[in-house]
């Protein structure tokens, strides 16, 4: 395997307006997992209850996703009820939040896991992604996502965190809230001094912005007609930027600018479906088909 990820493993109960859906896989790690599995091997390390449903654990099976550091505890899996109202789908109204297994949560990597070369810690608790690094031995890349209740509420672990990693991924209001920047390129030069080598900055359907010291460009957002369900399009978009870096030898210009492609492409494909119900049916060709449209989309000839 060549890329780990952490991070929650929920079930989701959504409300947008297309319609109502119950206990829908969810979760940083799921979403994650369901985008980078189409690049390279990966494994999952969270936890779940015994509520989990086996029809979700098979479909990680047959995206030949590495379950060894998946624990199962006794007690019920985290779970989110959320709404997006038609006209703000960029924002979710959280009615409930369980916490479940995910309380007191400690990780456990499995051996076997400790060398993956590349990791990816996503949105999750800064204390568990922080064991679950020191877990790590000597890994190539880092990256790291995070979300403004840890930023309120754990800044310093969170600081620190972002001090030890390569790439740091954040939404625009995110950026904002942790840089104390209203520009979001003041704002990306301000979390690079942090620590990361490369920063990303989500802008939702207006697209991203990369940052590094030799290096800086924006992509629009690819145009996606209809949005279904915009749950875990973050997480989707940072699984193939990881997905494709996790296979490539070198982070030279033209890998980091189509990684970001791929990124971006992926995320359009997720806001298609509730839950990973898109995601999770898509292929290399229909997503290589998308990229050579995004391409000729944001080409200036």
């Amino acid at each position: 395997m060549s890329l780990l990820v952490s991070g929650t493993v929920a079930l989701d109960s959504i409300k947008t307006p297309s319609g109502v859906r119950p206990r829908l896989l969810g979760g940083s790690a799921s979403h994650f997992c369901m985008g980078a599995s189409l690049f390279t091997d990966v494994a999952l390390s969270g936890v779940i209850g015994k509520d989990f449903p086996k029809k979700y654990l098979k479909l990680f099976e047959s995206k030949n996703i590495n379950l060894d550091s998946l624990i199962r505890k006794d007690g019920k899996t985290f779970h989110w009820n959320g709404e997006y109202k038609k006209g703000d789908l960029n924002n979710a109204l959280t009615k409930a939040t369980e916490l479940g297994v995910l309380e007191g949560f400690v990780p456990n990597i499995a051996e076997a896991h400790r060398r993956i070369p590349n990791v990816f810690l996503a949105n999750d608790d800064p204390e568990i992604q922080k064991k679950v690094l020191e877990s790590m031995k000597q890994p190539r890349f880092v990256g790291l996502d995070s979300m403004n209740l840890w930023i309120e509420h754990k800044k310093k672990s969170l600081v620190n965190l972002i001090k030890r990693v390569d790439l740091f991924v954040a939404n625009d209001a995110e950026a904002r809230a942790l840089s104390k920047e209203d520009n979001l390129i003041k704002a990306a030069k301000a979390l690079r001094k942090l620590g990361p080598k490369m920063i990303v900055i989500k802008k939702g359907e207006h697209g991203v912005l990369f940052y590094s010291d030799s290096l800086m460009f924006s992509y629009s957002a690819y145009p996606v007609e209809e949005v279904v369900d915009p749950t875990g399009a973050g997480d989707t978009f940072a699984s193939g930027l990881m997905g494709y870096l996790s296979r490539t030898k070198t982070f030279n210009h033209k890998a980091l600018k189509q990684a970001l492609c791929y990124a971006t492409v992926l995320a359009s494909f997720n806001v298609e479906g509730f839950g990973v119900a898109r995601i999770s049916k898509v292929t290399m060709a229909e997503i290589d088909k998308r990229k050579k449209k995004f391409i000729k989309f944001i080409s200036y000839q």
